[in-house]
């Protein structure tokens, strides 16, 4: 601590932080480990784990192409904040919540209205309106009626996807693993070793600054916009014909990105402990908008602090679990400018609601950053959704749990949907329209407020 306030006093003197992330040249560089350092601009190298492994000799039968699901739904903004969406095309059953194989509910109607309005009053009040007749008693209140509303945004997505298993011994499937501010890609060492072993191409980079990245000193170098150029270089680089994204954190936010750009490359996400569908801004009250000096001093109590609301137990396999996964333990100048840096209105719940990729969103339990109702949330909002709770993990759940992470991943790669009932759904559907020409639609209306 008496070290950390020395260096902060000559932070302060000499106007420039200390401790600044370099690549690191030694003898974990080597191809042979996985390691390999990347220029995406000049003078902007991020360091990536790609592990390609050995797959036995290519055989004549290639994987048989997944199950076309029709991905049709309206969005539609209001000036009041409220946001209807409309699923018009195929829609997967909400119950698909153990990456098992499910129905398909063709033709249907799901409304998710995210507005707190407040309706008329169905009755008039007593004391203004004289007691009306006996006969007129009989007669039920007609329902108030709403204003008709105009709308501020209308999108239209019409498009088919095909969404089949990703086994490892495909040689066109590459995983990719994105961490969050203050982490690197040593937090996704167990998953990194365990779809490596089975098969599984795995590319994971260390954002700048983090890890053996190089870290500029310039604050522009942190905001969204150019870290998410810099991993859509290493994307185009590594990407294969299909593509699994998985974010924690504040790499959710880029993996959304990626998605969103690349919808055909793209074929699963997952999202761990990533929040709610809301566009990004930055805190002005926050601590971390404190000089770098001063984060520099509190950098010991910032530590403590990320163990104690990063993970469910503070013992010292945790404490070990933090100094393996080299995480916390940027600069306090590259933390202030990330943490200032994450500005992205275009993420809003629209921009969330367009994606028509499968979607797995992984939640701990015991999670003090990310409250589990932004993740109910962002379940509500996309297409294809499932939620996972793990109930004795935390925000670093996937080094709490790394057996239970691994298992659901794996589960959800391999998972692909079950159309059987479709067919079998379409042809009733058939005879019931020969026989009366009315077809049943199924309508579910969900209210939550916008704001959190």
């Amino acid at each position: 601590m008496l070290t950390s306030i020395t260096e902060s006093i000559f932070c302060c003197l000499w106007g420039k932080t200390s401790s600044v992330v370099l690549p690191v040249q030694s003898s974990d560089g080597k191809p042979s480990d996985g390691f390999q350092f990347v220029e995406v601009k000049p003078g902007r190298v991020l360091r990536v784990r790609h592990i390609l492994p050995e797959r036995p000799a290519p055989t004549e039968t290639q994987p048989e192409p997944g199950p076309n699901i029709h991905c049709k739904r309206k969005i539609t903004v209001y000036r009041n904040g409220q946001l209807v969406i409309e699923n018009l095309g195929d829609v997967l059953h909400s119950e698909i919540l153990q990456c098992q194989n499910g129905d398909v509910e063709p033709c249907s109607t799901v409304e998710v209205e995210l507005s707190d309005y407040t309706t008329a009053p169905s009755s008039p009040d007593p004391k203004t309106n004289p007691p009306l007749p006996v006969s007129d008693q009989q007669k039920p209140a007609p329902p108030p009626r709403r204003r008709r509303r105009r709308p501020k945004r209308r999108v239209l997505i019409d498009t088919e996807r095909s969404i089949s298993s990703c086994k490892g011994t495909h040689s066109d499937v590459a995983l990719f693993f994105i961490h969050g501010v203050g982490g690197s890609l040593d937090i996704w060492g167990s998953q990194l070793d365990f779809f490596s072993r089975l098969g599984y191409e795995v590319i994971a980079p260390d954002l700048a600054g983090h890890g053996a990245s190089t870290a500029p000193q310039i604050a522009a170098a942190y905001t969204f916009y150019a870290l998410a150029e810099d991993l859509r270089a290493i994307f185009k680089r590594y990407a294969r014909k299909r593509n699994i994204l998985i974010g924690h954190s504040y790499g959710v936010s880029f993996c959304t990105f990626l998605a969103h750009e690349y919808p055909e490359q793209v074929h699963k996400v997952v999202m761990i402990n990533g929040g709610g569908p809301t566009a990004l801004e930055p805190s002005l009250c926050s601590i971390f908008q404190l000089p770098s000096c001063v984060l520099h001093c509190l950098s010991p109590c910032l530590a403590w602090s990320f163990l104690k609301a990063g993970f469910a137990r503070q013992g010292a396999k945790e404490k070990q679990l933090l100094k393996e996964g080299n995480a916390f333990n940027v600069s306090p100048f590259v933390l202030r400018a990330m943490m200032s840096g994450q500005y992205w209105p275009e993420g809003d719940e629209v921009y969330h609601a367009e994606l028509t990729v499968p979607i797995l969103l992984v939640h701990g339990m015991y999670d003090k950053f990310v409250p589990i109702d932004e993740d109910q949330r962002m379940a509500e909002i996309l297409l294809f959704a499932f939620l996972k709770v793990i109930e004795e993990g935390s925000h670093m759940v996937m080094m709490e749990c790394p057996e239970t992470v691994n298992t659901l991943l794996h589960e959800f790669f391999l998972w692909e949907p079950d159309i059987s009932k479709k067919e079998t759904t379409k042809k009733i559907t058939a005879d019931h329209n020969t026989a009366d020409d009315t077809t049943a639609v199924q309508t579910l209306k969900i209210n939550k407020p916008l704001n959190k």
